[in-house]
């Protein structure tokens, strides 16, 4: 289902069926009791086709003056997988704006960074999503407000700001508007869960099912860096570079949710924080539209078959991603690793705080342009586009951030000097999570494709992949998990 264009009938068979998958995808807006709802809400009653109306965000149906349904809680389900996938302007600024642009850099700010007007992105978004900029992040800061007061016990003056908002006041009426509760009561009505002990966060992360939280942690176990990120008894652990600083986030997935625990040098990168991860375990994606593609395919149809809820794994940091891209070249996984493990000693920051093994945040841009990566053991010719790289990054030349054009960033990419058709779709893969980059010289997607009676040649196997646009890198994941 495209958001962009809601059909009636369709929405309304989803709700009458109460299916949990169209959760994230559209709202329910009920005009006779004035509540907003996700389409499996379980009240008793479904209510009648001539009292509805579907929106497609809660942004839109809180500017049409709905408030949140405390039964359903349509603010707990995982995000559209709409805007991840779209490549579009619309695409962009979603992304940007669920990322924190707004609370940081305002409208102007996010207009700024799409290279178009306050006026034209106003009028997108309202056409296309149904909500301008500042709504958007408004609703956004509601639900992060809303998850700060009900599962820790800060207070209200260190959450109203932690979620964004400009004043006390401000948050109260909010809070008030969108959920017909003060914050007191939210607090007094939800006191469950876990609670934040020695400066730690622990929140529920919604998944959208199904979900193969196996899969997920074999991929990323098997490039974790030393000082960086660990995976231990099923849960994984990193290090954050943030706008407010350096944390620390360890991810446990259960059946229905992953529990994170959060230790940030600010609190208010907590919004940010969260976002991240959930691009970094693919936690909105909806197999069914990309399952529906790749299962059609006679070489893909039984991997599909085998695993309804296969993620890719994103990042929760691009520019890291792409100088790990840059480290990978022509070497192992565990060659790759170690050379990352060196260029984190060499350059990295270190914690504030030393969590257990984790040390230090992947270094920056500025920091790996001004080391001396010879101490790292890597060929001269990686060495130089290591530093064209991050000297790129470092001034703002190449962006690697949410609302980058994708395809664009990928020709920029091919520009630099040992940057090539490999490493440029890797990056677009993992660091910009494009659904369809397919990095085709991949020497494990060709050993897999070869066992699968696909063309295993590169040519071979790009021509084939050409079937499956426009989710060629979960075609990729599959191909690589047929591999281990």
């Amino acid at each position: 289902m495209s958001v962009a264009e809601l059909d009636f009938e369709q929405c309304y068979r989803a709700i009458e069926s109460r299916d949990p998958r169209f959760d994230g995808w559209f709202i329910v807006g009920v005009q006779t009791t004035r509540i907003y709802c996700r389409p499996s809400c379980p009240a008793p009653i479904c209510p009648k086709r001539r009292n509805v109306a579907f929106y497609r965000t809660a942004a839109a149906a809180q500017l049409a003056g709905l408030r949140a349904c405390k039964r359903c809680r349509p603010d707990a389900i995982p995000g559209s997988p709409e805007w991840d996938a779209r490549a579009d302007l619309v695409g962009r600024a979603m992304r940007l704006i669920a990322d924190g642009i707004v609370d940081r850099s305002g409208v102007s700010g996010l207009a700024q960074r799409l290279s178009v007007s306050e006026r034209h992105l106003h009028r997108l978004l309202v056409e296309q999503v149904g909500a301008p900029p500042l709504a958007l992040a408004r609703s956004q800061r509601a639900q992060t407000a809303r998850v700060l007061i009900e599962t820790t016990s800060l207070r209200f003056a260190e959450i109203a700001f932690a979620s964004g908002f400009s004043s006390v006041r401000q948050f109260n009426d909010t809070i008030r508007q969108i959920f017909a509760s003060s914050p007191s009561d939210l607090r007094r009505m939800h006191r469950h869960g876990d609670r934040e002990t020695g400066g730690r966060l622990t929140l529920r992360l919604a998944v959208r099912q199904p979900y193969d939280r196996d899969g997920v942690l074999r991929w990323l176990a098997a490039r974790a860096v030393d000082g960086l990120e660990e995976l231990s008894d099923g849960i994984y652990r990193r290090t954050l570079r943030l706008p407010g600083g350096t944390g620390v986030v360890a991810l446990k997935p259960r059946d229905d949710h992953v529990l994170a625990t959060f230790a940030l040098g600010a609190v208010a990168d907590v919004a940010t924080a969260v976002h991240r991860c959930r691009q970094l375990l693919d936690l909105d994606a909806d197999p069914r539209t990309y399952g529906s593609v790749l299962g059609d395919d006679e070489a893909l149809a039984p991997l599909v078959a085998a695993n309804r809820g296969l993620r890719a794994a994103g990042t929760a940091d691009p520019a890291e991603t792409a100088i790990r891209a840059v480290l990978g070249q022509q070497v192992s996984l565990a060659a790759a690793r170690t050379l990352a493990a060196r260029l984190v000693a060499l350059a990295g920051e270190p914690l504030e705080q030393r969590d257990e093994s984790l040390t230090h945040a992947f270094p920056s841009a500025d920091a790996i342009a001004a080391a001396d990566l010879d101490a790292i053991g890597m060929p001269a010719t990686r060495r130089r586009t290591l530093y064209a790289i991050a000297e790129r990054l470092a001034a703002g030349t190449l962006v690697l951030d949410a609302g980058v054009d994708r395809d664009a960033v990928s020709r920029q990419l091919l520009e630099v000097p040992g940057v090539g058709p490999w490493t440029a779709s890797y990056i677009a893969l993992r660091a910009l999570r494009d659904p369809d980059a397919f990095p085709a010289g991949d020497l494990g997607l060709r050993r897999a494709a070869s066992t699968l009676g696909i063309p295993d040649d590169e040519r071979g196997l790009a021509a084939r992949a050409e079937r499956w646009r426009p989710w060629r890198s979960y075609a990729a994941h599959y191909l690589w998990e047929a591999h281990l």
